[in-house]
């Protein structure tokens, strides 16, 4: 045995200490000497760690001692060791670990028949498939190029290098046609990748090469791509970089795009296209700001060009104006898909009511009142009916159960939940659950609920019937802590609900792209004055996975985003979301509208979509704690009007299931039958 550090000594001693208490290996001394095992398979040798890992052969996780013991050796492993891991433990996540990894691992010492034995071609790494064809390569194969490589070359995104061999055989075969380096440049202009598009530019040549490098132009600096564009011939590869130029200026300067349009409009022989892609940009961009000529650019926009964005616009333009006519006219103009939704549909009724034909929003207001989302609920208000949740308990049988429990997979996502490894917990679940069907999904989503797992159903529980499953959907947790500090706070405690749930889906370690963290996905910074104000111990960021601290801490800002708002909701959520700046500009705007009107003119898709959410789930969680609802009409003063939490004595709805309707129209998606992409929540601006 080599020379033992210290650390590793004191490792075994602990694990001696720990397995002498747990003779009995149960499931909790099992699991409570798993993670010093799992640290002495990391370090080794194999000697060590085998004798300590006795009793644990039944442990769910005891792969993954294995699994640690051969990855700490892989530089050194025979293909015969993973193939016997392999056969051990078929179909499963450890399995498939170790296999990729090895892969890998024959790729670089260029072991390609060894690797093509071991591989699958069902590895979704684009290293590993790149790879597998730099093996057919080395051992004199020919490549399928239409199921192996050029699947791999149409690629919106860049590649990793390994990948320049099966490209490079198939340009010395004539494979790679300037057609499909054209396919591929498109694909990544459409994904924005300008240096992708500069990279495969250097593969043309002449004019098509240097219209590559336009193409590339436009998507690094658009402004100064068309500033230089009337030297350009007008030619299409041409024309199409200025098209994807405009789009891009637009989103950041419509009046600059329009102006620019205008001298150039003429200059090149746009096809019809292309010529309604730029004046589509340039119109949804300029309606998005609110510009004094938005309805004219939309009205320019020929009508084979218009697309459910611009369609969108049209009746947003016209309820800022309080255009009540323009907006049915602009709703008529949607596509039948647009109509059936609830969102403008309940717009008509709402237009309806404005212009005094109250008969004819009422069947319209009755159509939407028997779905569960926020326009649903808001019609269900001003007809004055109860709302419409048709909930569903989800019964589970104890054999039914068991055979869940008994999924290797699920059993091991439930450990390395119990240790708290939540990310290698997500990675078993979501490795397992495609594997199960309908009726085991909800089973498994109903266990990890009782074992306190809560985003899991949250995620899994997302279409059909499931829809239904609102306990496990919206789960009561933590509710003495949420209802004491929103008293503490004075906010609803519905309130608060109802941001967890839209902020991280219950997601404790949640952290966004933007560095928000948590439940509530709380700033570091913001969470740092917060803490100071509270008189709250603050260590960093990562105090902020604790549920105690984020809770705390969010439902005090939440209520200071109310003070800010005369106690509003809805202004204080959309101000959780996009950032005070935002909706003070918004505010000074369009101040006037209504607040169902002002949510729908909201700029950013995300903040419109994040408050409607944010408002029906106040009222599925209202629902939840008291067995009725508050109005969600209540819920929306009127931009200035004070506001101040419900009190007890605060009329109340009901919630019925009726019957359904045969005739109903076919409802749209709406905000409760989708669910935030795990892990993180949307974009913060706090």
């Amino acid at each position: 045995m080599p020379f033992a550090s210290p650390r590793f000594i004191a490792l075994i001693l602990a694990l001696l200490a720990s397995a002498a208490a747990t003779a009995g290996d149960d499931l909790a001394g099992q699991r409570s000497r798993f993670p010093l095992v799992w640290e002495a398979a990391q370090q080794g040798p194999d000697t060590a760690w085998r004798k300590l890992a006795a009793g644990l052969e039944s442990y769910p996780l005891f792969p993954y001692l294995e699994l640690a013991a051969l990855e700490r050796r892989r530089t050194e492993l025979k293909t015969e060791e993973v193939e016997k891991f392999i056969a051990r433990w078929p179909d499963s996540l450890p399995a498939q670990i170790l296999r990729e990894s090895f892969l890998a691992e024959l790729a670089r010492r260029q072991r390609w028949k060894e690797y093509l034995a071991l591989y699958t071609g069902n590895e979704r790494s684009k290293e590993l498939q790149c790879n597998a064809v730099q093996a057919r390569l080395a051992l004199g194969q020919t490549p399928d190029f239409e199921h192996e490589i050029a699947p791999l070359w149409l690629n919106p995104r860049a590649l990793p290098a390994t990948c320049d061999g099966a490209f490079q055989w198939a340009t010395e075969h004539g494979k790679l046609t300037s057609a499909l380096i054209w396919q591929r440049i498109d694909a990544a202009a459409q994904a924005a990748q300008g240096d992708l598009v500069a990279s495969l530019a250097t593969m043309l040549d002449g004019a098509e090469r240097t219209a590559g490098e336009r193409t590339a132009a436009a998507i690094h600096d658009p402004a100064a791509a068309l500033a230089d564009a009337a030297n350009w011939p007008d030619a299409p590869h041409t024309r199409d970089a200025i098209a994807i130029a405009f789009a891009r200026l637009a989103r950041k300067d419509s009046d600059a795009a329009a102006a620019l349009w205008t001298q150039l409009g003429s200059r090149f022989h746009f096809d019809a296209e292309q010529r309604g892609r730029i004046l589509r940009a340039i119109a949804v961009y300029s309606a998005s700001s609110y510009a004094p000529d938005a309805s004219a650019r939309l009205d320019a926009v020929p009508p084979e060009a218009d697309d459910d964005t611009s369609r969108e616009w049209r009746v947003r333009v016209a309820l800022a104006r309080q255009d009540f006519n323009g907006t049915l006219q602009a709703l008529d103009r949607m596509s039948a898909t647009q109509q059936a939704d609830a969102r403008w549909r309940y717009l008509r009724g709402r237009a309806l009511v404005k212009l005094e034909r109250k008969a004819e929003a009422e069947p319209v207001f009755s159509s939407i009142s028997r779905e569960a989302n926020f326009h649903a609920f808001l019609a269900a208000d001003w007809l004055d009916q109860p709302y419409t949740i048709c909930s569903t308990p989800n019964a589970v049988d104890a054999k039914a159960e068991a055979a869940v429990r008994a999924e290797p997979g699920i059993a091991r996502a439930f450990e390395f939940f119990a240790l708290d490894r939540l990310p290698d917990a997500r990675r078993e679940w979501d490795f397992t659950l495609p594997r199960l069907d309908a009726r085991q999904r909800r089973i498994a989503s109903d266990i990890a609920s009782r074992l306190g797992w809560y985003d899991r159903a949250v995620y899994a529980l997302n279409q059909g019937d499931d829809l239904h499953l609102y306990e496990l959907r919206f789960p009561l947790a933590r509710r003495g802590q949420i209802e004491r500090d929103s008293r503490a706070a004075d906010i609803d405690s519905a309130w608060a609900y109802a941001i967890i749930r839209a902020e991280s889906a219950w997601t404790s370690d949640a952290h966004s792209g933007a560095d928000a963290y948590g439940l509530m996905q709380l700033l570091p910074g913001t969470a740092r004055d917060l803490a100071k104000a509270e008189k709250v111990s603050f260590s960093g960021a990562a105090q902020l996975y604790d549920p105690d601290i984020n809770i705390q801490l969010g439902t005090r800002y939440l209520g200071d985003m109310a003070v800010r708002y005369d106690g509003s909701p809805w202004l204080a959520s959309a101000a959780y979301n996009a950032g005070v700046d935002p909706v003070s500009r918004w505010v000074d705007a369009r101040d006037a509208l209504e607040p169902d009107f002002f949510i729908e003119t909201i700029p950013y898709k995300e903040t419109r979509e994040y408050v409607a959410r944010v408002l029906a789930f106040s009222v599925i969680y209202d629902w939840r704690l008291h067995g009725s609802a508050l109005p969600l009409a209540s819920r929306l003063p009127r931009i200035g009007q004070a506001y101040t939490p419900p009190g007890p004595d605060a009329p109340r709805k009901g919630v019925v299931c009726p019957a359904p309707v045969a005739a109903a129209p076919t409802p749209g998606p709406g905000p409760l039958a989708s669910n935030p992409a795990p892990p993180v929540a949307p974009k913060q601006r706090r």
